[in-house]
């Protein structure tokens, strides 16, 4: 497999995270072209792209507790809430993604995935690999699941990359936000963490906050340990974590820049 790069586009860049069903469409479509352009300039490389919820799926799954399982009937009704808003965005980026000309294929996680206690269980990814293969690029999102413990649940789009990290071997993780990477002081954002490893993480931890708005799947403290370990496991050489609000810096990213924090083994 020629290098392969996992790209999410976080909720709080692709809507207004605070604001109930809004998406930036602006933002979303800049970055369309901006993929389009990398693609153009390494025809070889191959992309994942992954995207959050933001104001679609995390203010209904906060409402109804989805993360934390799934039992009354209400729960389920709340379950097929959170399941309409993460469709709905996920239908706005890929017409977006489609109307750059990008070769995209949803693989949505309701239909694909079964947990347990919030672990993957169940994902056969042979159609994800047959996509890349073949020269498409590959789109899942931050939904609901099934899960055999209790009922259903939310799975991030970093539990996903967890997961396909561990089969797949991406060369790098890109996780584009609306922060300019990972702040030790934040929220007073001073002081920005240029680079993270195994060996400095107590340096930083303590200081690490959760997202300021909803964020059912655990905000920054959890995406920042989980991609630590991946790159502790040697399934991906590194992670950067940036803003993708400026223009190009989606295109930058890709084509080898992190202009935000890089995680890596050293």
């Amino acid at each position: 497999m020629d290098e392969l790069i996992l790209l999410k586009l976080g909720g709080s860049l692709i809507t207004e995270k605070t604001v109930a069903h809004t998406a930036r469409t602006k933002v979303i479509g800049r970055i369309a072209e901006e993929i389009k352009k990398a693609m153009q300039i390494d025809p070889d490389r191959q992309i994942l792209i992954g995207h959050g919820s933001g104001s679609f799926g995390h203010i209904a799954a906060h409402k109804y507790c989805t993360r934390d399982g799934v039992k009354t009937d209400v729960d389920w009704l709340g379950f097929a809430e959170v399941w309409r808003e993460a469709k709905a965005l996920n239908q706005i980026v890929m017409e977006s993604l489609i109307g750059a000309g990008l070769p995209v294929i949803a693989f949505p996680p309701c239909a694909q995935v079964l947990t347990r206690s919030h672990k993957i269980i169940t994902w056969n990814i042979s159609q994800i690999r047959a996509s890349l293969e073949h020269g498409l690029i590959p789109v899942i999102y931050g939904d609901v699941v099934f899960d055999e413990a209790i009922g259903g649940t939310i799975l991030s789009t970093e539990e996903q990359f967890e997961y396909l990290a561990g089969l797949l071997h991406p060369t790098r993780i890109l996780l584009a936000g609306i922060e300019k990477g990972i702040w030790n002081d934040f929220p007073r954002r001073t002081e920005l963490l240029e680079r993270i490893t195994p060996e400095n993480t107590q340096q930083f931890s303590a200081h690490l906050a959760a997202s300021e708005s909803p964020d059912v799947t655990g905000g920054m403290r959890s995406k920042v340990m989980s991609m630590l370990e991946l790159v502790q496991a040697g399934h991906c050489r590194e992670v950067c974590i940036f803003s993708g609000l400026e223009d190009q810096s989606i295109l930058n990213a890709l084509a080898g820049e992190c202009a935000g924090t890089m995680i890596s083994f050293d």
